[in-house]
């Protein structure tokens, strides 16, 4: 038999939104409500390049992702054709108004995926020691070209 934790109540969900469950391990779980006042969770990750569904637009049964537009359908957590990819569902149980999510979902179903790191710090690159920069690596600081005019007076 199933436990169920108790999130919400449904109205506590904007309609057409959504709003998020931290958990004590792996990525928060988005919970959103569509305008029939349904009530879904899926992993807050796109599978596409990890953009936090919660922050999409909900409509119908499905949410756009905010970083690159795509579908995801909020029943099944497949994208939509074209796009090819799925995110995590979890079982969702709405008692008298009040949404509840499984226990044993919320402590095992994918908290082995990571956040996406955004930004330059994705890609870290060690310097190279003086003198072996190549043409597919940048000069080290001091080794610039000259990029810059000569001195004044200079021939």
């Amino acid at each position: 038999m199933n436990e169920w934790k108790t999130i919400c109540r449904v109205e506590d969900i904007p309609v057409l939104g959504s709003r998020r469950v931290a958990r004590a391990q792996g990525m928060d779980v988005a919970v959103f409500r569509n305008d029939q006042d349904q009530v879904f969770a899926l992993l807050d990750r796109c599978p596409h390049k990890g953009g936090p569904l919660s922050q999409g637009i909900v409509f119908g049964t499905s949410v756009a992702c905010p970083l690159h537009n795509w579908t995801i359908g909020l029943d099944s957590g497949a994208a939509r054709a074209p796009d090819e990819g799925c995110t995590p569902r979890f079982t969702v149980k709405v008692d008298a108004g009040v949404v509840q999510l499984d226990t044993t979902e919320l402590a095992t179903l994918a908290i082995d995926l990571k956040p996406p790191v955004a930004g330059p710090a994705r890609h870290v690159m060690s310097p190279l020691p003086l003198g072996e920069a190549t043409s597919a690596s940048p000069l080290p600081l001091g080794e610039a070209q000259s990029a810059s005019p000569p001195p004044l007076g200079a021939v």
